[in-house]
């Protein structure tokens, strides 16, 4: 109530509430009702007055004078029965129950009613039932009714869970625009390009009279330069589809000129070479071990979600470790070798996040700390380091099934304190230092053939690296080249068969680690010639440019750092 001297106003704040189930009663009753609405023989009264203040749809057919505005019965179409009952009663209420079963009717017809809001109320509610079985369909009808947030909700998810999606009878009964549409994006997450050349041949294969005319078409959108050469020869060669057509064993033989003819890589078409780079995945980022102010070990983790932007602490190791490698494999992180400030390490220990516990893991066949680990193809290979005498050019590689360590080539180069990183289907040892000199070489091992070879060497000579690959480009960041700590980033194009710098850190690093996620490249930590560094940087390609992100809470610099995708 507010008052004056000569006047006072009141104010009854739930005279709509009050008020608004009063209506709806007169209603039930069918006192004061101005018109009634037909759908399928069944009949609704109500005020014209209530309608037109809720509901868009009659808003526009009552005070516009419409044929309907004077009639007292209306005919009502393209809206089912239960659906027009539900949200007649919405008007004089303000709620509404939505479940599996009605949701898509009363979305249709909040869509036909021009009732926004609960239209979008329907659309959350499929979001939240997105699932591989229906994930197509709710996208279908997301774009049927123009809804463009279902649409988008239902991409992100056929986009992260691809393999999952293929696997249902959705994916069978798409139509080919449909298909060519989703096999086109760089943003679905596959492990390797298999995933999508088996799941276009599986939709060909559904209806062999028809849909085999289809898949000279589809296979330009699969990028079967990305397929290794063992499958192209076991798989895609052999496949009588693909035999029988002159147009896809044009596109297998641009394929195998991809791989044996890198210098005529730059006049190919660019996108099919390029890795696909689902950005909607969240990756949890690990920062394992490290070093302490007094310079000793630590057995510390803490954990970045990259969507709210903060650092955690997460259970602790067994043991301290330092310059350890550190991969995942499976949705589990592993921290491998390493220095506990005393010894150099073949221990191993493996986190589950489920359990939130670490275990121990078969050690390594040799001790090593400043070692690179990786994960290609289901196991994780090691390379490198130091043993407390001498830089290493060992290699071993780890089988999770059998948990055992098994020896593969070595290197050409001894080397510790080097990047290494999967890329393209092989493995790239990057810079690094064999205890009296520092190397701006690269070597790159190929798992099928089980050899080494040198590959184009970085502009500047680096050990204690940053190394990741994101989207088809391997990027090193830092590190320190024998007189001078760096800030310095390059990029490698397999394309070209170059590199090139790319936009500084805005810090000095050494000791960094580079990760990338949600795609951008992640700077932690390190060493900026005077002190050890809880500060981290995240870069963005499309800018490039670097910006400074949440420090760790934890570390000061030296750890090793693994991603953890989150699907759910």
């Amino acid at each position: 109530m507010a008052a004056s001297r000569d006047h006072t106003i009141f104010v009854q704040s739930d005279l709509f509430e009050k008020g608004f189930p009063v209506m709806e009663e007169i209603r039930r009753k069918g006192k004061l009702c101005d018109v009634t609405l037909k759908v399928d023989g069944q009949s609704f009264t109500a005020h014209k007055l209530v309608l037109s203040a809720n509901i868009p749809y009659f808003n526009a057919m009552f005070l516009h004078d419409m044929v309907e505005s004077k009639l007292s019965e209306i005919e009502m179409k393209e809206i089912d029965t239960s659906a027009l009952e539900s949200l007649i009663n919405f008007a004089y209420s303000g709620r509404i129950l939505i479940n599996n079963s009605n949701v898509q009717n009363l979305m249709m017809g909040a869509a036909f009613l021009q009732l926004t809001a609960v239209r979008d109320a329907c659309a959350k509610h499929l979001i939240k039932e997105l699932a591989p079985g229906n994930a197509l369909g709710i996208r279908k009808f997301g774009c049927d009714l123009h809804c463009t947030a279902l649409v988008k909700a239902a991409d992100a998810y056929i986009q992260k869970r691809f393999g999952a999606v293929t696997e249902g009878d959705e994916f069978l009964q798409l139509e080919e625009r449909e298909l060519r549409d989703i096999i086109s994006r760089d943003e679905l997450h596959v492990e390797s390009e298999e995933l999508v050349f088996e799941a276009v041949l599986r939709w060909v294969k559904h209806d062999t009279e028809q849909r085999p005319e289809c898949l000279a078409g589809l296979l330009t959108l699969v990028r079967m330069p990305l397929l290794t050469p063992q499958y192209l020869t076991d798989h895609v060669a052999t496949e009588p589809l693909i035999r029988s057509s002159h147009l896809c064993r044009d596109l297998l033989d641009e394929a195998r000129d991809y791989m044996l003819m890198p210098e005529r890589r730059a006049a190919m078409r660019s996108f099919t070479s390029r890795p696909r780079c689902c950005i909607d995945i969240v990756g949890l980022m690990y920062a394992v071990g490290g070093l302490a102010k007094s310079g000793g070990s630590l057995s510390t983790v803490e954990v970045f979600h990259p969507v709210t932007g903060r650092w955690t602490m997460a259970e602790k190791m067994s043991g301290n470790r330092s310059r350890v490698g550190v991969a995942t494999m499976n949705g589990r992180l592993y921290a491998i070798g390493g220095f506990n400030g005393t010894d150099r390490l073949a221990t191993v220990e493996v986190f589950d996040p489920r359990s939130r516990t670490w275990e121990e893991a078969k050690p390594m066949n040799y001790r090593r700390s400043a070692l690179g680990a990786v994960t290609l193809n289901h196991e994780i290979y090691v390379c490198g380091g130091y043993d407390g005498s001498t830089s290493l050019n060992s290699v071993e590689k780890y089988d999770s099934k059998l948990n055992r360590w098994t020896p593969v080539t070595s290197m050409i180069r001894q080397r510790s304190a080097a990047g290494v990183v999967a890329f393209e289907g092989k493995i790239f040892v990057l810079g690094g230092h064999d205890g009296l000199s520092i190397f701006e070489t690269v070597e790159c091992y190929d798992p099928q053939k089980g050899v080494w070879c040198c590959g184009p060497p970085m502009l500047t000579k680096r050990c204690r690296l940053g190394a990741a690959a994101l989207n088809g480009k391997l990027y090193v960041c830092g590190g320190y080249d024998g007189s001078v700590f760096l800030r310095t980033v390059e990029a490698y194009d397999p394309v070209t068969n170059s590199w090139s710098y790319v936009a500084p850190m805005n810090v000095t690093r050494s000791r960094v680690s580079l990760v990338a996620v949600m795609g951008r490249l992640y700077g932690i930590g390190g060493y900026d010639g005077f002190a050890n560094l809880s500060t981290v940087e995240v870069y963005d390609p499309q800018r490039d440019c670097w910006e400074p992100a949440a420090s760790m809470c934890a570390h000061e610099g030296g750890v090793g750092v693994g991603v953890i995708p989150v699907l759910e």
